[in-house]
C-alpha cells in the first residue's frame, strides 16, 4: 500500500433538479499533497508525523525495534517528507552521541566531488593526475593516465584491491586497465585529494563550509589508518539522505546540481549495475560484492524497495534513500551478525519489518 494518495480532479457531476433549473455543484479539491520539511539549521526542532497519522500498522513497530536492539544497533531514524516518524535509541547511545559513517561516508565524497565540479574547479572526466600529479600510483604512466576521476567514483580504477587499504604508490599496482574491471577499492579517499588540490583548500575546510553547514551537520573526519572516516550524530546523517532525498536540494537552495546527483544514484559502469557514485543501488538485475569478481543475480535487497539507493558502511552503517515513498532511513550501531557479516541477511529481515509497517 502506498503511503501517500495523490487525488486527480474528480468532478462530481452531481445534478439537482427544480420545476425552474438546473444547479449543479462545485468541482471537489483534490486533497493536497504534504510538502517536503527541512529541519532549521542550528536547531534541535524537526518536525514529527505520528504512525497513526500516516495510517501505518502500530502492531509492526515493536517487532522492528525489538529486531533493531537485538542486531546491535544504537541508532534508527525514519523520515517521510523530511518528518520523523520513527528516532530510536538504543544500547547506551543518545541523540547527542557520535558514531562513525564508515564506508556510508563515501557518499559524502561523491557529493563534495560534484559540488567542485559545478564550482568548476574539476572535471569528473579529467586524469586523476591532473590534479595530483604523476606518480600516484606505481603504475607505467599511460596506465595511470588512464584513470580519471570518474573511475575512482565508479570503483572503476583498475587498481589490484587484493592488496589492503593503503593508498601509498607502491600498494596502487596494475590490475586491468582503467574502465574494464569493477572492485570495492580505498583508492577512491584520493578524490578528496583531488578536491583539496583542485579547491587549493583542505579537505574538511570544504567539506564543511561547501556541505556541512549548508544543511546544519555536525561532525568531523577523522584519520583511522588509511581510512577517512566521517564522524557525527545520528540526526546528521538524517540531515544529508535528506538532501540525498531532494536530489541535492536543501529548502529551495541547490546544494548539489540535480544532474550530477542523477548521474551518481544510476548506474555509472557496465561491469556493477548496482553501484552509482559511491552509492549503492537497488532493484537491478545483478550486482558485485566487495573483495569478489562474481556476478550475483537480482537485487541487492530483495526486499527493499527497487528504486531504493544507498550509503552502507562497515558493521552496518545505513542510509537508506526511496523516492516512491519520500522516505529517508538511517541505522548507526555495531555489526548485527558479528560471527559471519558476510552472510549476514540484516539488510533483507530489517526491510520486511519496515515494510510491515505500511503493507
Amino acid at each position: 500500500m502506498k503511503l501517500f494518495y495523490l487525488l486527480s480532479f474528480v468532478f462530481l457531476g452531481i445534478v439537482s433538479c427544480s420545476s425552474d433549473d438546473e444547479t449543479t455543484t462545485a468541482p471537489s479539491q483534490p486533497t493536497p499533497e504534504e510538502s517536503m520539511y527541512f529541519p532549521p539549521n542550528n536547531s534541535s526542532v524537526w518536525e514529527t508525523k505520528t504512525i497513526a497519522s500516516l495510517n501505518w500498522n502500530q502492531s509492526a513497530v515493536q517487532p522492528l525495534l525489538d529486531y533493531l536492539e537485538l542486531k546491535h544497533t544504537k541508532s534508527f531514524i525514519i523520515l517521510i517528507n523530511g518528518r520523523i516518524v520513527m528516532e530510536n535509541y538504543f544500547n547506551n547511545h543518545a541523540s547527542s552521541s557520535l558514531w562513525y559513517w564508515a564506508s556510508a561516508g563515501k557518499t559524502l565524497t561523491s557529493t563534495v566531488t560534484g559540488i567542485a565540479q559545478q564550482e568548476n574547479f574539476l572535471n569528473i572526466n579529467n586524469k586523476v593526475s591532473t590534479y595530483i600529479g604523476n606518480g600516484w600510483t606505481i603504475e607505467t604512466l599511460a596506465q595511470e593516465n588512464l584513470i580519471t576521476c570518474k573511475h575512482l567514483l565508479s570503483m572503476s580504477s583498475g587498481l589490484d584491491d587484493a592488496l589492503g587499504d593503503n593508498v601509498d604508490p607502491s600498494n596502487l599496482q596494475y590490475k586491468a586497465d582503467a574502465g574494464t574491471r569493477w572492485a570495492y577499492h580505498n583508492v577512491y579517499v584520493k578524490l578528496q585529494d583531488v578536491v583539496a588540490q583542485a579547491t587549493n583548500q583542505t579537505w574538511s575546510n570544504y567539506f564543511n563550509t561547501k556541505l556541512r553547514d549548508k544543511i546544519g551537520m555536525n561532525g568531523s573526519w577523522f584519520q583511522s589508518g588509511d581510512n577517512s572516516v566521517y564522524w557525527s550524530d545520528t540526526r546528521s546523517m538524517a540531515r544529508f539522505g535528506l538532501l540525498a532525498l531532494n536530489k541535492g536540494n536543501w529548502n529551495g537552495t541547490q546544494i548539489i546540481n540535480t544532474n550530477y546527483f542523477n548521474e551518481a544514484t544510476t548506474t555509472s559502469q557496465n561491469i556493477n549495475q548496482s553501484y552509482g557514485y559511491l552509492w549503492w543501488l537497488n532493484g537491478k538485475s545483478s550486482y558485485h560484492l566487495p573483495q569478489s569478481q562474481l556476478q550475483f543475480n537480482g537485487s541487492i535487497i530483495p526486499a527493499g524497495p527497487a528504486d531504493m539507493y544507498m550509503a552502507l558502511g562497515k558493521n552496518d552503517q545505513k542510509i537508506y534513500v526511496v523516492p516512491s515513498k519520500k522516505m529517508v532511513v538511517i541505522r548507526m550501531g555495531d555489526a548485527a551478525d558479528s560471527v559471519n557479516p558476510a552472510l549476514s541477511d540484516f539488510d533483507n529481515t530489517l526491510w520486511q519489518k519496515i515494510n510491515a509497517l505500511y503493507q
